[in-house]
């Protein structure tokens, strides 16, 4: 594999084994708490709504003020871990999310709220930004490295459909303030924890490579972008608004190629793109999250739409998924890579996905959960392979003074999949249903048709990626 750990100094010894799995719980940890987060809100949403008096339109802000800072953050703060070091840049960002989920609890109007929203977003980007840059590190060899992402990879799929089951349990139960209030005793402990387990790093330092110029340009271009996706939906993909802001999101992105191109200390170093492996992960990932993210969504209401499931009964009919993912990434994603590469893991892991999806394209009216529903939980385990082997292979390009950068780069391109996926899915699936609608068909047959075009886009971003996955990406070379 090319990328490799960074050397230790002379009077520093290897970590041990067991420090190393600490510290891997420990990351593992803090972004069980960031992934739980991000899906525990979605069941809450509508009693947010009503305690609130939140409208519609402003509802969504809720979600899209996280959404926007983090994913508009996640490049910078990678840079940042680079050059001040990862640990710090991790505890001061599990910190900043446990305070700014306090304030989220404590919410009394809808601007707080947004506002604590948008912070937990800074804190979650500062957290996750270098993660995979640690783990990295941390586990230099082939191996050990594939079975601590395919770890890592189990806490995010674990966390996604826990956050769901839990979210509309404790709203249910208790009310939703205490969605925001269980991310206090995780963060605390994962940040005192990460001082004590996670070994210190220290960057070359701001001077080194603080491309100020370079950091406002795609933190602006970034953020506008996702700002411009998110709203997609109620304003139309045509729309001058929609156009207009995204042509300038665009040109900022331009803007900051050429600075990165002629920086003496870029923000972004473009040598990264000549890795064929870093450059494709991050397309296939693009494609794979925002088929699979949308597919979260549209299932989700579905459930709750036409089937009539409530809250806690939709994420429980989830959660066959979340286990199947896990129990793939965790148990058998890092021994098929090391026997078959983890090209072939990751297309046979893009199939199965692909294959979860094409038996929605005909879901009926009144679908039978056992019948209908439950093989595409069980085909979705092919997530479990394909999260995993792609954070190897996106990783695989990056040398260790790259490893923030790398790790960031990757969990944004993971963040505009998400925002793409959801924004063009629900958006084909609310104009299908409403012209249907419109025509005279009844409400739930004009639902069903619209998430089955839902169903049969995203199918066709997994069926892109699949391809250009077999065409561009390499299994790394093993040591």
């Amino acid at each position: 594999m090319t990328t490799h750990a960074p050397a230790a100094p002379p009077t520093a010894p290897a970590a041990p084994a067991r420090s190393r799995t600490l510290a891997l719980a420990v990351l593992c940890a803090g972004m069980l708490m960031i992934i739980l987060d991000g899906s525990i809100v979605t069941v809450a949403l509508p009693a947010i709504q009503d305690d609130l008096h939140f409208s519609p339109a402003d509802l969504t802000w809720t979600v899209n003020a996280y959404l926007i800072a983090f994913g508009g953050l996640l490049l910078l703060a990678g840079r940042l871990g680079d050059l001040i070091g990862r640990k710090r840049v991790f505890v001061a960002g599990l910190a900043l999310f446990t305070a700014a989920s306090l304030l989220c609890a404590l919410a009394t109007g809808q601007g707080m709220l947004i506002a604590a929203r948008f912070l937990q977003g800074i804190g979650g980007a500062m957290a996750s930004s270098v993660s995979l840059g640690m783990i990295v590190t941390l586990f230099p060899e082939p191996r050990e490295r594939g079975r601590a992402i395919g770890a890592f990879s189990f806490v995010g799929a674990a966390g996604a459909s826990i956050g769901q089951v839990l979210g509309g349990v404790l709203t249910e139960a208790l009310d939703w303030h205490w969605i925001f209030l269980i991310n206090l005793p995780l963060g605390l402990t994962a940040a005192l924890l990460a001082v004590r387990v996670l070994e210190a790093d220290r960057g070359p330092g701001l001077r080194a490579g603080a491309d100020a110029l370079g950091a406002a340009l795609i933190t602006a271009a970034l953020m506008l972008g996702i700002y411009t996706i998110v709203g997609a939906a109620g304003h139309g993909w045509a729309s001058a608004r929609t156009l207009g802001l995204g042509a300038l999101s665009l040109a900022l992105l331009a803007c900051f190629l050429l600075r990165q191109a002629r920086a003496a200390q870029p923000l972004l170093p473009l040598r990264m793109f000549r890795s064929r492996n870093v450059s494709g992960a991050n397309l296939v990932q693009i494609l794979t999250i925002s088929g699979m993210f949308g597919f979260q969504i549209i299932v989700a209401l579905y459930m709750q739409q036409v089937l009539r499931y409530g809250a806690a009964a939709t994420g429980l009919a989830m959660l066959p998924a979340a286990v199947a993912i896990g129990a793939v990434s965790l148990l058998l994603s890092a021994r098929l890579s090391a026997r078959f590469g983890e090209r072939a893991v990751l297309l046979a892991g893009l199939a199965l996905l692909l294959a979860a999806l094409g038996l929605l394209v005909r879901l009926p009216t009144d679908a039978d959960y056992v019948v209908h529903l439950l093989p595409t939980m069980l085909l979705v385990s092919g997530g479990g392979l394909v999260l995993s082997t792609l954070a190897v292979l996106g990783m695989s390009g990056a040398g260790p003074q790259d490893a923030g950068t790398a790790s960031g780069l990757f969990n944004t391109t993971q963040q505009v999949g998400g925002a793409l996926g959801v924004a063009v899915l629900t958006t084909l699936a609310g104009g299908r249903t409403a012209a249907l609608t419109a025509a005279g068909h009844p409400a739930a047959e004009a639902l069903t048709a619209g998430f089955r075009l839902a169903f049969a886009v995203a199918a066709g971003l997994l069926a892109v990626a699949l391809l250009l996955a077999a065409a561009v990406l390499r299994s790394p070379a093993r040591s």
